[in-house]
This record gives structure tokens, sequence and C-alpha cells, in this order.
């Protein structure tokens, strides 16, 4: 709902950019629900600005397609559909294939450590009542092996496909029984990382995705009924 919205705060950025990434932010950590209507003077007086960054926001977010302009409603965030969701997760699975490749034969044994502590926070708080808590630690799992890269152009792509994903991702963790499955293909993926099996851990990961896949899509069918 509006009322939750959070103002991202950056004394730096322009205020257009500052209403821009809030409204973004908002919709992909789902504060502002899929159908919920954009409305203008009540964003601006959540915000503390004028009708005109709202307008730009949203005309910028419509063209990201996480909003959707409705004849004689305005502007209302967009449903999360299986096709949109294919369409990420398309995307993802090919360059996640291609980072842990990469970072199976790059990834030193801090790196190892370090990932091998994350995938243990996310079993100790998997079943904790904070979504959010737990989708940023299967984020940061994630983006430690794409780091181990050392790709500047691979990180920068995969990061910006983070954002998009993240709605995917919390759906996807709504349903808790996903959870103990989610931690098990963390420690595959590691364990294949620390034998330096390049094939395994490609097989891994992508099984990683094709589970999310199948398991939002069902996610999706099941709202659709309920709706």
């Amino acid at each position: 709902m509006i009322e939750d919205i959070k103002p991202v705060v950056d004394e730096y950025m322009p205020l257009r950019d500052v209403v821009f990434h809030t409204l973004r932010r908002a919709i992909l950590k789902g504060d502002l629900k899929p159908g919920e209507r954009l409305m203008e003077v009540q964003l601006a007086n959540r915000l503390g600005v004028s009708r005109t960054p709202i307008r730009e926001a949203i005309r910028k977010l419509e063209l990201e397609g996480l909003v959707t302009m409705v004849p004689r409603k305005g502007a209302e965030v967009s449903e999360i559909t299986e096709k949109s969701m294919r369409d990420v997760l398309e995307v993802r699975r090919v360059l996640e294939e291609l980072a842990v490749k990469i970072a199976c034969d790059k990834m030193t044994e801090e790196e190892l450590e370090r990932l091998g502590l994350v995938s243990k926070k996310f079993r100790d708080i998997m079943y904790c009542d904070d979504l959010q808590l737990i989708a940023e630690t299967d984020v940061e799992f994630h983006e430690i092996i794409y780091e181990a890269t050392g790709n500047a152009r691979l990180i920068q792509i995969l990061s910006n496909l983070r954002e998009q994903m993240y709605r995917y991702r919390v759906e996807y963790l709504k349903d808790y029984n996903s959870h103990g499955i989610l931690a098990d293909e963390h420690d595959a993926i590691l364990m294949a990382l620390k034998d330096r099996d390049q094939k395994r851990v490609c097989k891994v990961a992508v099984e990683h995705i094709d589970r999310q896949e199948s398991s939002i899509i069902k996610s999706i069918k099941k709202n659709k009924e309920n709706g």
C-alpha cells in the first residue's frame, strides 16, 4: 500500500530519480501490490513532492513493464504474469550458468568460505517471518558467486537483472515449503564449486532456477483461480 512506501534517501540524486527509485523499489519488494492503483495525489503527499516527478516516474516504470496504464482507471502496478516471469528467468538461467562456470575456476578459498557462511545463514533464518531478510540472504549467496567471476560486465548485467528478479524471488519464498529445498540447493552449489566441478555446478544451478520457475508458475495459476 502507498502508506508502506519508504522513500529512498540520497542527497546527491535528483528528485525525479529519488521518486522513480522509491516507487520502483516499492513495487519490486511488494509494498505496492500487483493491481494496486498509483494515485498521483496520494503518492505526491506521501513522498512530499509535486505531481510532476510522480508522473515522470510512472512513465519510466511503464517502460520497464512494472506499471500498466488502464483506460479510464489510470496507472496501476503490473500483475506478475507467467510470460514476464519466464522472460526474466530465461535470461537469468543462461547468465547464472555462465557465472558459476567461470567462478568454478576463479573462486578463492576466502570466497568459498564466505559462500559457506551465507549458506549457513540462510539455513538459520529460512523459517523466520521476515521474507525480505530471507530474500536478501538468497541474493547475497548468488552475488558472492557473481563477484568471484571477476567479469565486471557480467556482474553489472546480473545486478540489473537482480532487481527485476526480486518480485519473483519473494513470490517463490512465500511458499515456506520451498525454503528447505533452497538451502539444500545452495549447499549443492557450494560443494560443486569446492570440488571445482564445472559440469556438476552448471547442472545444479540450472535445476535451481528451473525449480523456482515451476513453483512460481503454480503460484501465479493459483492466484488467478482465487482471484
